[in-house]
Formats: structure tokens, C-alpha cells, sequence
């Protein structure tokens, strides 16, 4: 009874796995996979950045108002510092961002050039086998 359990086992994880290999990813695609998923996460960090850099510079911008209006200068200065502070980080944001799309774009080309690649050589095998 465990000898059969055993071949049950193997057979069907011989046939979970067989699919697998059939269909398996040219270098290149998964190259192109990897850098373009890369670009998608920095690009979404970016874009988080961005938003901090906006929220602060809003606050810096609420201290401002207050230390104008109280004649604080001490706080007018922070509130400048700190909206200063948040326009730098959405420009560094930006640039991360605009940095991340590039990786992106050359993920795909990566990505399409494997494709073709592939093509070829399925093209090629298919003409070796005609007689």
C-alpha cells in the first residue's frame, strides 16, 4: 500500500511539473521580466516620495501662514525650510521616477528582442526538420 502511495506521488508530480519545462522563459524574457518589474517597484517608491514631498511641503506651508500671522519669525523660517525640504523631494522624486520609466522601457525592449529570439529559433528548428 505505501509502494503504491509512493508511485502515486510521483506520478503526479511528474505531471505538475511537466508543463513547467515546456514552457519555460528565454533569458532574455526573464532579463527583460526582472528589469521591468525593478523599474515598476522604484517607480512606486517614487511616486510615494513624491507624495510625501507634497505633504510636506503643504505643512511647511500651514507653519508659514501661522508664523506669519502670530509675527513668529522663527517659525516663518521653518515653515520655508520645511516647504523648501518638500519641493526638493518631489524634484528628486521626479527624477527617480523618470529614471525608473527608462528601466522600464529597457525592460521591455529586453523582453521583445527575447521574443523574437525565440521566434528565430523555432523558425529555424522547424526548417532543420522539414527534409
Amino acid at each position: 500500500m505505501t509502494s503504491t502511495m509512493i508511485r502515486i506521488a510521483v506520478a503526479s508530480a511528474a505531471l505538475a511539473l511537466a508543463p513547467t519545462y515546456a514552457f519555460s522563459e528565454s533569458p532574455a524574457k526573464s532579463a527583460g521580466n526582472a528589469m521591468e518589474r525593478k523599474g515598476n517597484a522604484e517607480e512606486k517608491s517614487a511616486n510615494a516620495e513624491k507624495a510625501r514631498g507634497k505633504q510636506l511641503e503643504k505643512k511647511g506651508d500651514a507653519i508659514e501662514d501661522a508664523g506669519d500671522k502670530a509675527d513668529n519669525k522663527a517659525q516663518e523660517n521653518r515653515g520655508k525650510q520645511m516647504k523648501k525640504k518638500g519641493k526638493a523631494m518631489q524634484k528628486s522624486a521626479e527624477a527617480r521616477e523618470d529614471a525608473a520609466e527608462t528601466m522600464e522601457k529597457s525592460g521591455n525592449k529586453v523582453e521583445k528582442a527575447g521574443t523574437e529570439a525565440d521566434k528565430d529559433i523555432k523558425k529555424a528548428k522547424d526548417q532543420a526538420a522539414k527534409p
